[in-house]
């Protein structure tokens, strides 16, 4: 890692933790709703693989975190119909998918959603545009 001018170079994220009320559902949720690929537990934390990057949940390790949480935005290829799989699973929508950003060649869609622990989570898909 190369050092800035400010002193700190920041490289690639490796690992997002996300704080979590209950690690065995929030597992269950991000494993069998989400279908992430779980790569190892340890007791009170579960790390999953999101595309090399480590996703790590674990409950808060004091009152200053317990309300602490992270917005993920996946990408998914099909937003439309990765959002009916959710809906159909139960999962809570926030804000079904839309347009937030019309591009030349594509827009740029995103949708919002709760997991089992009331965080918020998105997917987002770069639909491209019929020219």
């Amino acid at each position: 890692m190369e050092q800035s001018t400010s002193g700190v170079s920041l490289g690639r994220i490796r690992q997002i933790a996300i704080i979590v009320k209950d690690v065995e559902r929030a597992t269950k949720f991000y494993r069998d709703v989400l279908g992430m690929k779980l790569l190892f537990e340890v007791p009170g934390l579960s790390f999953f693989d999101a595309d090399g990057v480590r996703l790590m949940l674990g409950k808060a390790d004091g009152p200053e975190t317990e309300k602490t949480s992270s917005i993920l935005y996946y990408i998914v290829p099909d937003i439309i119909g990765a959002h009916k799989v959710l809906e159909e699973k139960g999962v809570e929508i926030m804000i079904a998918p839309r347009v937030v950003a019309p591009m030349p060649d594509h827009d740029l869609w995103i949708s919002d959603y709760k997991d089992s622990e009331g965080n918020i989570f998105a997917l987002m898909s770069e639909v491209p545009r019929d020219l």
